[in-house]
């Protein structure tokens, strides 16, 4: 887990470029002892290699594996630009982040990063805030939203649709992921059907979750039945996998399954990596990353590249890291896979060009992604 001290972070910086900005934090890791005096020159030259703007706001200046001899001790400073740093093609940086790694532990620092800084809120509110503490809170990941909680009320005594979601709710309030005004605003709405006698209630919560309530008896909202109600109550991203293959079931006519298994279905699905033949008329490959150093910012970010270079759709999944898939055309989601040296990344692309953006990724794996294919 990263862990800041006040000592670490400056706020309402001002910089006329990303160079200005670079070489203040390169003096702030010199100054803490971190780096030794030379660094800024391996930061200058990591940037000319691939900027290291991740999105949303966020920029991750730091050295070449030919500097690395000069970290002292692995760390990071923090600075704060709140009217912007133009860094990448337009994109502006609010929030800096500068990384001194002796090894292969900014990968872990990398990772922990972008899983807190997805959440364009939390980026937001690094951007505006005028306390140190909020930038600690932020990257430090307290009170980042919790993993989805699982919770099922079976055959409830009800008599109609509206019956059922208002029991859903009150269970969801007793397990304290929603206050009252939520309760009341969820009961203003109408569940989506999405089929086979299945309907999604939604709402913004303090806990991210998934409640199954189903009737006692046999129901029907209008011509539809009412096999089972599933309320989401959202926070954060955290629930993204699982509505991802709720959308799956719906759409391979399962549903039906769902209702009668409960959700220890859903979040087996969740858990689950789509088998290759699973794919439909996508085509699949598994590549392994030969860079030393595994996917850090700059191979990270030429793998992005080479994928956004194709219409198709392509997902990848790091098959010796958590198994979850991710978006092969987010640079924040593709480094928050961890990958490191060896690690075998599983591919899966749909659309007419998806054979050939499997083999222009293979293709530019085997080159080294941008460090050489002897990297």
């Amino acid at each position: 887990m990263l862990t800041l001290a006040p000592e670490q972070i400056l706020l309402g910086q001002k910089a006329a470029n990303k160079g200005e900005a670079i070489a203040l934090l390169a003096g702030r890791l010199e100054a803490a002892g971190l780096v030794e005096s030379g660094y800024l020159a391996g930061m200058q030259a990591r940037e000319a290699q691939h900027a290291t703007y991740l999105g949303n706001g966020i920029a991750i200046p730091h050295g070449t594996t030919d500097t690395r001899h000069l970290v002292r001790q692995t760390g990071v400073q923090v600075a704060q630009f709140p009217q912007g740093v133009e860094w990448d093609d337009g994109q502006l940086a609010y929030l800096v982040i500068a990384i001194a790694a002796k090894s292969d532990e900014h990968l872990g620092i990398l990772r922990q990063l972008t899983h807190v800084l997805g959440d364009e809120a939390a980026a937001l509110r690094l951007r505006d805030t005028t306390e140190v503490a909020d930038i600690i809170a932020v990257l430090s990941g307290q009170g980042a939203a919790a993993e989805p909680q699982f919770q099922s009320l079976e055959r409830f005594p009800v008599a109609s649709l509206d019956e059922l979601q208002l029991a859903a709710a009150a269970r969801a309030k007793s397990a304290g992921w929603i206050d009252t005004d939520t309760l009341a605003a969820l009961l203003g709405q109408t569940p989506l059907h999405l089929g086979q006698g299945l309907w999604l209630a939604r709402t913004r919560a303090a806990q991210a979750g998934w409640l199954l309530a189903t009737p006692e008896q046999p129901l029907h909202a209008g011509d539809e039945p009412v096999n089972g109600l599933l309320l989401l109550c959202a926070n954060g991203a955290g629930h993204e996998v699982q509505l991802t293959r709720l959308a799956e079931l719906a759409a391979a006519g399962r549903l039906a399954e769902l209702a009668s298994q409960g959700l220890a279905l859903l979040q087996a699905e969740a858990q689950r990596t789509p088998a290759p033949e699973e794919a439909g008329e996508g085509h699949s490959a598994t590549f392994t990353i030969v860079n030393p150093h595994g996917l850090h910012a700059r191979p990270g970010a030429m793998l992005v590249k080479v994928a956004k270079e194709y219409g198709a759709d392509i997902r990848v999944t790091n098959l010796d890291g958590s198994g979850e898939e991710v978006n092969a055309k987010s640079l924040m989601k593709v480094i928050g896979l961890g990958v490191k040296c060896g690690h075998r990344l599983a591919f899966r692309a749909s659309g007419e060009d998806a054979e050939a953006a499997l083999k222009g990724l293979g293709d530019a794996i085997a080159a080294g992604l941008g460090e050489g294919a002897q990297a």
